[in-house]
């Protein structure tokens, strides 16, 4: 079997049609156009070979974005642009690359690096901005918030407020208002942007949640494409 000899850290969007698509269904797009793209893609070894490819974070259903980041193996070496050039054809719609890099081969897994995720969240309300602020920091002054989460009939109960680091209001007025929010994701848990504005009383669905930016706990120095 071939020998990895290079990792492609690959920046990429999902909005549109791809928002709706699970976890799974997002890998098995990545699969894919690696494959139509021509790209050498090193393969597990066993019974049933796969790529060796992986995300940073799954992406929850109906959230877009513009900072995931893919992790793919090669057997051969392709420069980081020509990658791009390659699998952009291949997307379907909704989906974006930004920018590929090079990665090390020993470089700790992208999954093992995550520790926060920062979005971006639009929802209909009345809420005046300083309406918004005190509900915030209520929230925010909590030592702890117990939640409960049902979920395919099984229910899991953890802390919320250890899983929100930063919220704020980017805009209030006209029946509409943005928050931002800086939420823990890493192998502890992962904040949801809908459980935070359901603590925040907003009364209202959102009707977007968009992940603006992946937070890692290094960023290796490596060259773009």
């Amino acid at each position: 079997m071939p020998e990895t000899v290079q990792r492609l850290q690959i920046r990429f969007g999902a909005d549109g049609p791809l928002r709706y698509i699970s976890h799974l269904d997002l890998m098995r797009v990545w699969e894919r156009a690696c494959k139509r793209a021509g790209l050498p893609v090193s393969q597990t070894q066993g019974f049933s070979p796969r790529p060796r490819i992986a995300l940073a974070a799954p992406l929850p259903v109906g959230v877009s974005s513009e900072c995931e980041l893919l992790d793919v193996r090669l057997d051969e070496r392709t420069e980081p642009r020509e990658a791009i050039e390659a699998l952009r054809p291949q997307l379907p719609q909704g989906g974006s690359i930004s920018e590929a890099a090079e990665l090390p081969l020993r470089h700790p897994s992208l999954q093992s690096l995550v520790r926060a995720a920062r979005y971006a969240v639009d929802v209909p309300s009345e809420r005046s901005e300083a309406d918004w602020a005190a509900a915030i920091d209520r929230l925010l002054a909590l030592d702890e918030l117990p939640w409960r989460q049902e979920r395919g009939g099984k229910v899991r109960e953890f802390d919320l407020r250890a899983l929100v680091h930063e919220i704020e209001v980017a805009s209030a007025g006209g029946g509409h208002a943005q928050l931002r929010m800086r939420l823990r994701n890493d192998e502890r848990g992962a904040g949801r942007p809908e459980h935070v504005l359901e603590a925040l009383e907003a009364g209202a669905i959102a009707t977007r949640i968009h992940r603006a930016a992946l937070e890692l706990e290094s960023v290796p120095a490596v060259r773009e494409g």
